[in-house]
């Protein structure tokens, strides 16, 4: 098994290494990020919503004003989703006849995130990678306020969570 060290431990320990090792943890730890990245599933796809659970409460969390949160419990959204798995960018399109909300981010890097369609906050938000799930963390005004997605066969899971509220939403990958 490969040892996981990054170029800058082999500077620190400068006065250890030769160059040829240097170069040999560079390379390996070049090899281990693709791989990292290669391993990951793409998410690519456009999926519609099929189960939709404690959304209400959820909205209710996020300070929605009742009338709003009736609408958006009757709405069915689709997601369009292009994943880049070698760069890491996603980009995230959630679809509905009453709102659309376009999300554009990479993977593991920190992004301020303008939720004006949803709630009118803005937020900072990091999306990395917990396993094969993505794990959204959402700083702001709401606390423990993030969602994540992964993949079951054909089916998209959506969990999201605010203030200790945790809705869920479960999307099928269009044919």
């Amino acid at each position: 098994m490969r040892e996981n060290f990054t170029v800058s431990h082999c500077f620190v320990a400068d006065n250890i290494f030769t160059a040829s090792q240097k170069k040999t943890f560079e390379r390996d730890q070049i090899e281990t990020e693709e791989e990292a990245n290669m391993s990951k599933p793409n998410y690519s796809g456009t999926f519609h919503m099929v189960e939709q659970e404690n959304m209400d409460a959820y909205l209710a969390a996020l300070d929605i004003n009742f009338a709003l949160r009736k609408i958006v419990c009757l709405l069915k959204p689709s997601k369009e989703i292009i994943h880049d798995p070698t760069s890491g960018s996603m980009k995230i399109r959630t679809l509905t006849t009453f709102k659309n909300f376009d999300m554009d981010f990479t993977i593991g890097q920190e992004f301020t995130e303008d939720l004006g369609p949803v709630d009118g906050r803005t937020c900072q938000t990091t999306v990395s990678w917990d396993v094969d799930k993505l794990l959204c963390v959402q700083k702001g005004e709401k606390a423990g306020r993030g969602w994540t997605h992964w993949l079951e066969g054909n089916k998209l899971h959506l969990e999201m969570r605010a203030e200790g509220v945790v809705a869920r939403q479960v999307f099928k990958k269009a044919d």
